[in-house]
């Protein structure tokens, strides 16, 4: 094992050094206070074996007026340690701490100077006995800055030995090289003791640094999650768009299309686009729920249809890869707590995450009874997962590298999701993997009680295209995106309702001058003109009196949107569901004007 590098003064931060300085003047400043006490004691016990004392008495009224002028030193001290910064006070106040040391350093040598040859044996191996005392305790409680202890120790230590041929005219032969020894032993006793003191310092730095990195770390991961949700939120309305005229236009085609052999395929396109747009909308509900901007929605939610309508999700990109997929329902048991969009995100993801990595072999989403939770599963028979890379597989933007080579599309956010979606439902998540074997993903939920109310990811049941009444009337749509434009267009006319569009308030006004009299407006809220959706909407209804108004939108938290709400008008999200549109619609148009057809 390697030794630990040593560290030196220097290697400390400014406050670190300031801070040891502390400790080591705080010594030197109880040390000076205290030793008048021993200059009494000794000078009495001189008096009484009928010696003069009046060296002993000079020495201890010296280190009186020493004790008074280094405690106001010490209040200057206080006052520059609280007002200036730490490189200052050490530049100002170190070379004075290594003074005052030396200082006391030679006042304690003093003592046996003024007794030397004077005293008997007994007087001077007790001062030598204590002196020996101070400079130890103060090799540990001085150490702190260990150049003024060295400075303390020689200038206490060095004039003692020098004189020790007239303190111990018989034993100095003996008494130098022991003093020798003792200087020696007491700078390592003192080295060490600063090396511990260092240490301490330098463990304190590093965790203060390693604490403001975290802090600064997760001010800038939440700045950054901040920014990337408010993105999401103010980008929604363009990236709703493209889904939004997709699901028109695929429900146009499948209307003006009779073809049995094409059904099935439009049927499956239909339900890619409305999971497309469930998961579009749950991304954005957990970068508002991330955002603190709504609640998790918690429920009863049954897991057997939300599992049959992921495999319909998943069904062709498995058949035609040659992968069996197969479900393994509760018998319509399952009945667990949490938040229905999020929950079916994180299913949609964990799906995907299996059929992207299986080459050969299969794919089974199971529902299964554990204790008093309900487990849901994803078994494949895939590339697995190394042992070393499961603790961070759901990590943000992590991905092993064997993953890299099968498919270099995925960012490794699918499973990051799946974790985030789990923690805020109160869940428990996990995975069981074998490289090369395959892996099998748990999400583990709590049961929740058949009593309760039953949710699916769709909190509204709308009337199914086709099953309502036939449509009739005519529909005025404001909406500044062509391919927007073309879609209500073709959607609507597959409906056999008359519709006009336009990109501008000019050009909607144009069209009632020109005698179009709408039963239905729809106004998007953002148009590029620049004009307020809201405000052109309730100016057409001003215009129509007899028409039905709503708002359409691709955002959530737009105070216009809000306003609108609060004054009792309809407002509609995009993307938006065909059959909800076709179900609207039938309560709007009239139902008594003959059909166009």
């Amino acid at each position: 094992m390697r030794a630990a590098p040593k560290l030196s003064f220097a290697d400390v931060g400014a406050d670190g050094q300031a801070r040891l300085l502390d400790m080591a003047y705080n010594r030197l400043v109880y040390g000076i206070g205290l030793l008048p006490i021993s200059g009494v004691a000794f000078g009495y016990w001189q008096y009484s074996l009928g010696l003069n004392p009046e060296g002993y008495w000079l020495w201890t009224l010296s280190y009186l007026l020493a004790g008074v002028a280094v405690r106001q030193q010490n209040a200057t001290y206080r006052q520059d340690r609280a007002r200036l910064p730490s490189e200052q006070a050490l530049d100002k106040w170190l070379p004075i701490v290594y003074r005052t040391a030396t200082l006391h350093g030679f006042g304690l040598a003093a003592t046996g100077v003024i007794t030397a040859g004077r005293v008997p044996f007994e007087f001077t191996l007790l001062q030598a006995v204590i002196l020996t005392t101070i400079v130890a305790a103060n090799a540990s409680q001085m150490s702190p800055v260990l150049a003024a202890f060295r400075r303390f120790a020689l200038a206490a230590w060095v004039p003692c030995m020098m004189i020790a041929p007239w303190a111990f005219p018989d034993h100095w032969l003996l008494v130098l090289p022991l003093s020798g020894v003792m200087l020696w032993t007491l700078d390592r006793q003192a080295l060490v003791s600063h090396g511990f003191f260092l240490h301490q310092i330098k463990l304190e730095e590093d965790s203060v640094r390693l604490a403001e990195d975290s802090r600064r770390a997760k001010e800038e991961a939440e700045a950054a999650l901040r920014a990337k949700n408010q993105f999401l939120t103010t980008a929604s309305h363009d990236l709703r768009q493209p889904v939004h005229a997709m699901g028109f236009l695929i429900e146009s085609i499948s209307r003006r299309n009779r073809e049995p052999a094409l059904q099935p395929a439009l049927q499956d396109l239909k339900q890619s686009v409305q999971s497309i747009t469930q998961m579009f909308n749950s991304l954005l509900d957990l970068s508002r729920i991330e955002l603190g901007a709504q609640p998790v929605n918690m429920q009863t939610v049954a897991l057997d249809p939300l599992m049959n309508d992921v495999v319909t999700l998943f069904r062709e990109e498995a058949r035609s890869r040659q992968i069996d997929l197969r479900v393994r329902l509760s018998g319509s048991q399952a009945l667990v707590t949490a938040d229905a969009m999020l929950l079916r995100q994180s299913m949609i993801n964990l799906m995907q995450n299996a059929l992207r990595y299986t080459q050969r072999g299969g794919v089974l989403m199971a529902a299964r009874r554990r204790g008093r939770d309900w487990q849901f599963e994803v078994w494949d028979t895939g590339v697995g997962i190394a042992e070393e890379d499961q603790q961070r597989i759901y990590s943000p933007f992590f991905r092993p590298e064997h993953a890299w080579r099968i498919d270099n599309a995925g960012h490794g956010l699918g499973l990051a999701v799946v974790a985030r979606c789990a923690d805020l439902m109160g869940a428990s998540q996990g995975l069981m993997s074998r490289e090369g074997h395959g892996s099998r993903f748990w999400l583990r939920l709590s049961a929740a009680q058949a009593t309760e109310r039953r949710s699916t990811a769709r909190n509204q049941t709308v009337l199914p295209v086709g099953h309502g009444e036939t449509l009739n009337g005519r529909c005025l749509i404001i909406d500044d995106e062509p391919q927007v434009r073309d879609a209500w267009q073709a959607l609507l006319s597959s409906w056999d309702v008359e519709v006009a569009c336009a990109a501008s308030a000019n050009e909607a006004l144009a069209l009632l001058d020109a005698g179009f009299m709408p039963h239905a407006i729809f106004c998007d809220q953002r148009l590029r003109s620049g004009e307020s959706g809201f405000e052109l909407l309730q100016a057409l209804l001003e215009c129509c009196p007899e028409a039905a108004g709503a708002m359409i939108s691709g955002e959530f938290d737009s105070p216009a949107l809000a306003q609108a709400e609060q004054e009792g008008y309809l407002v509609l999200h995009k993307p938006l569901d065909p059959e909800e549109l076709h179900a609207l619609l039938c309560r709007l148009l009239p139902s008594d004007l003959p059909t166009s057809k």
